[in-house]
């Protein structure tokens, strides 16, 4: 911004530094072995945490591998007084990459990406929000990208489901979200911002990203979004894939909401101890 004197701007063409530190290229080994040495299907390292906006009524931040995404949830609040009554509440979610979150600078500006991870963000999350419950309301959730290491659509679905179950929104279940890349016969879970963009395969055979959108407790699927060319009995395996995918998250996502609960509530956290100083006592 030339035309802003309170801040010193970055040029357009900025990159990080160590996006110019040599890498060491490891190419697909026998066995399944992808380029960070996981397999066909594991899933990155997952690292969960919630109250990290102040401000916010509830906010999360997850990490899968090196992608990174923040979520934080205002409401519910009122609808203004000029739009029509109605008995359920609305949800609104808007998804932002940073401009410093990819290789290439993303504008400030929401572009059409942004737009449709917003929409289908959206559409994951109604099914498992309680919007009657406040009518002539709104929730608004604001998920930043922080860095896209790959995955960042599932990451974004988990992350703001989190953000809303810390806010205390009244839900059905939580989602989870997971991806699936399909690359000829090849297919990884949880893909890497490397293996979502492979040109060189795209003409073998099936090509594709699955994204879906689970209520682990209920299972049910509550969003499903495939990009490419994929045959049926390819797409049917991808979502089952992705269904495996998310219920290995839903433990961990279950066991930060327990440690948030009891950190917020220090009489359960007291009750805990003594529960355990009972039982300690019970079989001395």
């Amino acid at each position: 911004m030339p035309g802003d004197s309170r801040r010193i701007a970055g040029p357009q063409d900025s990159r990080a530094p160590h996006w110019f530190g040599r890498q060491q290229e490891t190419h697909q080994e026998a066995g399944g072995t992808r380029q960070d040495g996981r397999g066909d299907h594991d899933l990155r390292p997952v690292y969960l945490h919630t109250g990290v906006v102040s401000q916010a009524t509830g906010s999360a931040y997850m990490e899968m591998g090196q992608t990174k995404v923040i979520a934080a949830v205002y409401g519910p609040r009122e609808i203004s007084r000029r739009e029509e009554f109605t008995m359920k509440g609305r949800l609104c979610c808007e998804l932002k990459f940073a401009t410093f979150s990819c290789r290439q600078r993303r504008q400030h500006i929401q572009d059409n990406q942004e737009r449709d991870g917003s929409l289908i963000v959206l559409q994951a999350l109604e099914p498992a929000v309680c919007l009657d419950k406040f009518p002539k309301s709104q929730v608004d959730v604001y998920i930043t990208v922080l860095q896209d290491d790959g995955s960042a659509l599932a990451a974004a679905i988990t992350c703001a489901a989190l953000g809303l179950a810390d806010a205390g929104v009244m839900m059905y279940d939580v989602v989870v979200g997971c991806s699936v890349r399909q690359c000829g016969e090849d297919q990884w879970l949880d893909p890497s911002v490397r293996e979502e963009f492979r040109p060189e395969v795209e003409s073998a055979g099936d090509h594709g990203m699955v994204t879906v959108g689970l209520l682990p407790s209920l299972n049910q699927v509550s969003a499903l979004v495939l990009d490419g060319h994929l045959q049926q009995q390819t797409a049917v395996q991808a979502v089952k894939t992705c269904i495996s995918g998310c219920q290995g998250i839903y433990p961990i996502l279950k066991d930060c909401l327990v440690s948030s609960t009891r950190r917020n509530v220090p009489s359960l956290e007291q009750k805990s101890g003594q529960t355990s100083t009972d039982g300690q006592n019970g079989q001395t």
